[in-house]
């Protein structure tokens, strides 16, 4: 190799290390600068924290508002009377329900086989009324029932039992729903049909389809408040649409 190749090999080799270390030394010192800066960063906010605590602690505390508050002016006089039952209808419909309802006439007997215990029926012996007492249940379940108070008896040849259903009525108006289911399937099944005077919601349905134990019966019912009323008539012979009126009105009035 002569002395001229010699050279150039030399000076190209020596420019490529001053190339690479110059690129190499080019990208130190902006680490070295975001460093610092990122540092200094840091060392300001630190330092801002440490004076804003010492101006703080420096000066004099808030007081808190006092926690006492001055004397509010009492009512004088009696307070006022408790709202009369019927002014208030919860005075009436969360007390004892049994005594809601219609007395056993003079001279009528009690029914063969009394409906419930002690004038209360259970939501299961209520569900067993229902030709599906499985999902009668579990629909009462979800309809909040709450309790059902019950009298039967038997006049001559008519049979009379009524019910007294009340429904918790929060999460939804279970009352007017059993209401109107009520009312649906007796409509369908009933000839005749009539208001219960004052009631606004009730009727009274007669001349329908023998039972099956072929007796005659009605039907009547109604809705106060969270309370739903049921009557059930039974007869050997037709029932006068005026005597089904008659009994679901005096019923009616007690509510």
């Amino acid at each position: 190799m002569d002395t001229d190749t010699t050279a150039t090999t030399t000076d190209t080799t020596a420019t490529t290390a001053t190339t690479a270390t110059t690129g190499e030394t080019a990208r130190r010192p902006r680490g070295r600068t975001a460093a610092l800066i990122a540092g200094g960063a840091v060392l300001g906010v630190v330092a801002g924290l440490c004076t804003g605590y010492l101006v703080q602690a420096d000066r004099a505390p808030t007081p808190l508002p006092p926690l006492s508050q001055p004397a509010l002016a009492q009512a004088k006089g009696k307070a006022p009377a408790p709202l009369s039952a019927t002014r208030d209808h919860k005075a009436v419909s969360d007390g004892d329900l049994r005594t809601l309802l219609l007395k056993r006439p003079a001279g009528a007997s009690e029914a063969e086989q009394p409906a419930g215990h002690d004038g209360w029926m259970s939501m299961s012996e209520y569900a067993e009324g229902f030709t599906q007492p499985g999902a009668a249940f579990s629909a009462l379940v979800s309809k909040e029932f709450r309790r059902a108070a019950v009298t039967d008896w038997r006049d001559g040849s008519l049979g009379v039992e009524i019910r007294l259903i009340q429904f918790r009525d929060e999460r939804a108006v279970a009352s007017q729903g059993a209401l109107d289911d009520a009312q649906k399937w007796a409509n369908q099944e009933s000839g005749h049909t009539a208001a219960i005077p004052g009631s606004g919601n009730g009727r009274v349905y007669t001349g329908g389809d023998l039972d099956s134990g072929g007796h005659h019966r009605a039907e009547a019912f109604a809705r106060r408040g969270s309370v739903l009323m049921e009557m059930w008539l039974d007869s050997d012979e037709p029932i006068a649409p005026q005597k089904a009126l008659d009994l679901a009105q005096r019923q009616w009035e007690r509510m």
